[in-house]
């Protein structure tokens, strides 16, 4: 590969954007290539991975280059990371910056467990105090590889088996997700947004453990579901369909942009059970009037999205050690707001995309103190009801390292008759 000047000069201004981290850094690329459209396909895609190789190398990179400015990284990110040899980059170079550039080539430099887990210090003890060494050590190296593109196959378009034919036809070749019955993993990042089977809803980008998380939910086709944090709508679109679009599917959410963000893609799903719902705090008169009534309750609550890592790299220098107990403070809040909905007889599932502890069992184990009336139910049990061959215990605890897909942890909750 032959890295142009253009080229390199893009990703030092993409990175300049990203890391002062602001923003979530997917959020600040489809803005920056909003205001640079004479950026060819090519060019994106370099700087697309460029951003994101430097994200998640940061720590060993800022060490080796002895510098944290957009260009020294974006040099090094494309010689270290993105396999460009110095002759196919020296083109671009100044006659200074390529002096340098043979410097850092030949620059071995000692790195600190964190700096070699490509972590901060505090993440790093966090999780060392919570897996043991082998777990951990496991857990941090998968981070360092790009997630795969995981797809839910909308069972009332389509089959598994009909929407994986119909990509191969496509020349897109996909396998079947290894536990979650409705998914597909696809290999490499084909573009989907113009495919048939995704215009027409037969098909939505969704992690295999976020399906999981739905058929914990298990919700029967009479009943009144809420998603309590419903966000972009993705959970919420996967338990209308496990209803055949009976019932009701209230999708609760504080944010109005995601909830705009969710309706085109609720239209394309072909569901009529469904109904987004705008809430200004967990103690909106919505959730007052519904209180007691709700058969199923979902909480992806709000978290720190360390399991997400491999697609969100970023996260991990956005967050502080000191935003872990805020979180805490306000998931402890939601799910005691959401539990107020749940029927005698009802179910609520308490879900993260976080690997602490603090966020996870610590959260359920004090509300379960808090109110008798919940008792913890059995995570491994429901999912074999669902055909899923998956065991962590009677909690869901979805590793990376382990199963393949983001890092998940959710709690099923009985709420006593």
């Amino acid at each position: 590969m032959t890295v142009r000047a253009s080229q390199l000069g893009a990703l030092t201004d993409a990175l300049a954007a990203v890391l002062p981290f602001k923003e979530p850094a997917d959020s600040v690329l489809r803005g920056f290539f909003r205001h640079h459209r004479g950026l060819g396909q090519d060019d994106r895609a370099f700087v697309a991975e460029g951003v994101f190789a430097a994200l998640r190398r940061l720590a060993s990179l800022r060490i080796q280059a002895g510098s944290s400015t957009p260009r020294r990284l974006a040099i090094a990110v494309t010689l270290r990371e993105l396999g460009a040899s110095l002759r196919e980059i020296e083109g671009a170079l100044s006659t200074g910056e390529t002096a340098w550039a043979k410097e850092f080539k030949a620059a071995k430099p000692a790195l600190s467990p964190a700096q070699a887990a490509e972590l901060p210090d505090w993440l790093w003890d966090k999780l060392s105090a919570a897996l043991p060494a082998a777990e951990r050590d496991a857990l941090v190296r998968s981070w360092l590889a790009p997630a795969p593109l995981d797809l839910r196959v909308n069972t009332m378009k389509t089959t598994r088996e009909a929407a994986r034919a119909g990509l191969a036809s496509s020349g897109i070749e996909s396998e079947p997700t290894p536990y979650s019955p409705l998914g597909l993993r696809v290999a490499g990042k084909p573009a989907l947004q113009l495919h048939p089977l995704f215009t027409s809803g037969a098909i939505e980008v969704q992690d295999e453990g976020s399906q999981l998380l739905g058929l914990l939910v298990a919700p029967k086709r009479t009943d009144m579901v809420v998603d309590f944090c419903a966000g972009a709508g993705g959970k919420t679109m996967l338990l209308g369909a496990l209803m055949r679009s009976q019932g009701r599917v209230y999708a609760f959410d504080v944010s109005w942009a995601r909830l705009t963000r969710f309706k085109p893609r609720l239209a394309r799903s072909g569901l009529s059970n469904v109904q987004p719902t705008l809430i200004e705090n967990e103690r909106d008169t919505h959730i007052k009037r519904l209180a007691g009534k709700i058969d199923r309750v979902l909480v992806d609550a709000p978290c720190s999205g360390f399991g997400t890592l491999r697609r969100n790299p970023d996260l991990k220098w956005r967050q502080t050690a000191e935003s872990i107990p805020e979180l805490a403070v306000k998931q402890a809040r939601i799910l005691a707001a959401a539990a107020t909905l749940v029927k005698p007889g009802g179910r609520l599932v308490y879900a993260t995309c976080s690997v602490l502890p603090d966020e996870n069992e610590a959260i359920v184990d004090a509300f379960i103190g808090a109110h008798p009336e919940f008792a913890l139910g059995d995570a491994a049990a429901e999912l074999r009801r669902a055909g899923v061959a998956l065991d962590t215990g009677r909690t869901l605890k979805l590793s990376t390292a382990r199963h393949g897909c983001d890092g998940f942890f959710a709690a099923v909750l009985e709420r006593s008759a």
